[in-house]
């Protein structure tokens, strides 16, 4: 009877530890300000972990050295799931440029990955180029004569749009902003010519048809989004990129627990309404186990140090 009841019995105290998580409030540190995307992700998300689980999931943001701040205190924390962080693909792009108190890779444990989102290719009005092909025309016969704007030196706008110039066999020149807002003005006004960015971060001025809409960097559009070509599909370039949230806890979050986390996150992710908030920031929910988000920082992490080898990119 003992025999047949053992395997049973060794594997309580593993369930025992699975459910009794969460024992107290849950810390879900946003490393970076109020009202971003980060928050569109993190915010409802928490919300519906805390109606799952009864205790409360509080965010809170922990602005500093592009995300770094906030990151260290997770890599810090202890692996017990009371501390978890939302972050974005900058995460990946600081890794590369930025000398951080962590490993980016092996200080922490991806629980799951929340959402993406393409970019959008956009030119000032009055800049010649009608579509991408002829953008990609225009800056190999004007080497090093096209401006384009990012939200700063080593940001993922600097990175992805290095990546279009490697792959077209490009010479853009960069010119780095403090935030996204004040790139999306000046490519209004025509003091730059060129800006890859989110849709979120310049849906006004193309709403109001202020810029010029060339191509979107894939995979896809999100629904109801408007319409422009693929990058690569117009192109036939080797190039794509996504921006993406992901959910991480420091390192040594017991498997137990990182499941229970995937298993409810994967839930929400499910609910239309999480959907429709997404939506805002032009994102679309992009549910899958751990295995697939870890992969998926690792590719970028990889990717980008060779973009930023090639490119010459350095952090502020």
């Amino acid at each position: 009877m003992l025999r047949r009841h053992l395997p049973a019995l060794l594997l309580a105290p593993a369930l025992a530890r699975a459910q009794s998580w969460p024992q107290r409030p849950v810390r879900v540190i946003v490393p970076f300000p109020p009202g971003g995307s980060n928050d569109v992700m993190a915010r409802p998300l928490a919300e519906k972990l805390q109606a799952r689980f009864g205790q409360p999931f509080v965010v809170e943001n922990r602005p500093g050295a592009g995300g770094a701040i906030g990151a260290a205190q997770v890599a810090q924390a202890p692996a017990d799931g009371h501390t978890l962080m939302v972050t974005s693909s900058s995460f990946a792009g600081s890794a590369v440029v930025q000398r951080t108190p962590y490993d980016a890779l092996t200080d922490f444990t991806p629980v799951a990955l929340l959402a993406r989102s393409p970019f959008i290719v956009l030119t000032h009005l009055n800049f010649p180029p009608r579509d991408i092909q002829g953008l990609i025309a225009h800056a190999r016969e004007n080497p090093g004569r096209v401006d384009y704007g990012s939200s700063g030196a080593g940001s993922i706008g600097h990175f992805v749009t290095e990546m279009l110039a490697l792959a077209a066999g490009l010479r853009l020149n960069h010119i780095p902003y403090r935030g996204m807002g004040p790139a999306v003005t000046d490519l209004v006004t025509g003091h730059i010519q060129l800006l890859i960015t989110t849709i979120a971060s310049a849906s006004g001025v193309v709403r109001e048809n202020r810029v010029r809409l060339l191509a979107w960097t894939g995979p896809g559009a999100p629904p109801g989004s408007p319409a422009a070509p693929l990058v690569r599909e117009a192109t036939g370039l080797d190039y794509e990129a996504a921006i993406w949230w992901g959910l991480l806890a420091p390192r040594g979050l017991p498997a137990e627990t990182a499941a229970t986390l995937n298993g409810a996150v994967q839930a929400a992710l499910a609910d239309p309404a999480i959907a429709r908030l997404y939506e805002t920031e032009g994102a679309t929910p992009a549910p899958g186990p751990a295995s697939e988000f870890a992969a998926t920082l690792a590719g970028d992490i990889a990717r980008f140090r060779a973009v930023a080898q090639a490119a010459g990119i350095r952090g502020e």
